[in-house]
């Protein structure tokens, strides 16, 4: 199967039905400054997301959690330290959660999504930069779709604030966020057409 294109609008889009986020096959990621001049990256190993495709695309909703206390950034100890009450806080605030409010098409399979970010317990709107990769059946007969999905927000938003002055003036940890999802979602059995 190939892209559901609507050639007289050029627009790129998933097909109608509900798809279920494949976490074995997906990401969710970030990156951050780290003492200004360096990029710490992390992941976040759980998490679950559903897209609600509608036949008009302003109908559709995309929404999504992840665990707080999956987080891995490669070293054990700074894991330890942003799971704490200093930064997320896990053990009070378990779950990053979003909701989308608005889709807008850009171009092509690019799209603009709007919604609403909660985390350490503020909810803010955000902004997200998303492409439909493409649709194909999988071996298994599964309608999968790939998406990607970019953003940028700042972690004082959310109440994220522990930081540590360096002796050159400048800051330990970075306040920009840098997120991405790399998404490969299965459509729901029953609808399948």
């Amino acid at each position: 199967m190939a892209f559901e294109l609507e050639t007289e609008r050029g627009i790129v889009r998933v097909p109608t039905g509900t798809w279920a986020v494949d976490q074995a096959h997906s990401s969710v990621e970030f990156r951050i400054k780290h003492m200004m001049v360096a990029t710490v990256r992390g992941r976040f190993a759980e998490f679950q997301g559903t897209i609600e495709a509608a036949p008009d695309y302003h109908d559709s909703k995309v929404s999504g959690t992840i665990r707080t206390a999956s987080i891995d950034t490669n070293e054990p100890k700074r894991d330890e330290h942003l799971r704490s009450a200093d930064f997320f806080d896990a053990d009070n605030h378990p779950e990053i959660s979003f909701e989308s409010k608005t889709i807008e098409h850009l171009r092509r399979g690019d799209y603009r999504v709007a919604g609403d970010l909660t985390m350490h317990g503020e909810t803010r709107e955000i902004v997200l930069e998303g492409t439909v990769q493409g649709i194909e059946r999988d071996p298994w007969g599964n309608d999968r779709v790939g998406i990607e999905l970019r953003g940028t927000i700042s972690r004082g938003d959310f109440g994220l604030r522990w930081q540590q002055a360096l002796e050159t003036g400048g800051v330990l940890v970075g306040d920009e966020v840098r997120v991405a999802a790399d998404i490969s979602a299965v459509r729901k059995t029953e609808d399948t057409t």
